[in-house]
């Protein structure tokens, strides 16, 4: 009986070693996009392919764009596993002033979209606006009474002479080899502000799916932009 589901056990394996694995979203900070409860898969090929375990990438086959959400490991802690957009690719000038981004000198277009309650803050209604950035289109959502970044929380990171930092955002380079990430839910996400640059070598892939909620069925299949 053992040997019967052992062809099963090492597809499995595969699979999840070098193409698609599920992880489930534990926090708000990617709200409107993605929701807690949300189980997502990773496609761990898009990318390139790595070695199991050590994560070390042996064949590039895309890169990563600005606009990706991706799975990554969390430069603090390799052991947990953290979900982003990325907003800033190498050599990328990322700019975040008055809750607008603004890329290598360009402003990212955004346009009002409406309201998100959020039933984490008291139903709180936040405004929601859809942002393009590189070749995607997707909803953010900010909390006007919030600044952009709470200076407090700016560790001392990697790279961190890359970065400005003032009451009204910040502004930083993205080094060789790097990547910057935020949330969709720009006010209540921990990311690249607080604690630096994604290495390379930390990417785990992109998601692209929503494939249970057990609180919300209408989120199954949903695409992930």
């Amino acid at each position: 009986m053992a040997r019967a589901f052992f062809p099963v056990i090492v597809v499995v394996f595969l699979i999840r070693s070098f193409w698609i694995e599920p992880f489930k979203i534990p926090s708000g900070s990617m709200k409107p996009t993605l929701l807690v409860g949300d189980f997502i898969l990773v496609n761990k090929y898009t990318y390139g392919i790595r070695i199991p375990v050590i994560n070390k990438k042996v064949i590039d086959i895309n890169p990563v764009r600005r606009g990706d959400v991706v799975v990554f490991r969390y430069p603090i802690d390799p052991s947990v596993d953290y979900i982003k957009r990325v907003i800033g690719v190498p050599g990328d000038k990322v700019v975040y002033r008055g809750k607008r981004l603004t890329i290598n000198g360009e402003e990212q277009p955004v346009q009002p979209s409406g309201y998100y309650t959020d039933a984490e803050l008291n139903y709180l209604r936040l405004p929601t606006f859809t942002e393009k950035l590189g070749h995607a289109t997707h909803q953010m959502m900010v909390v006007p009474a919030q600044p952009p970044v709470d200076l407090a929380q700016v560790r001392q990171f990697a790279n961190r002479g890359n970065c400005e930092y003032n009451d009204d955002g910040f502004s930083c380079t993205v080094p060789a080899g790097h990547y910057m990430m935020m949330g969709d839910n720009r006010d209540q996400s921990s990311d690249s502000r607080y604690w630096g640059f994604v290495p390379d070598e930390n990417i785990k892939g992109r998601a692209f799916l929503v494939w249970m909620n057990f609180g919300d069925f209408k989120r199954i299949g949903n695409g992930i932009e």
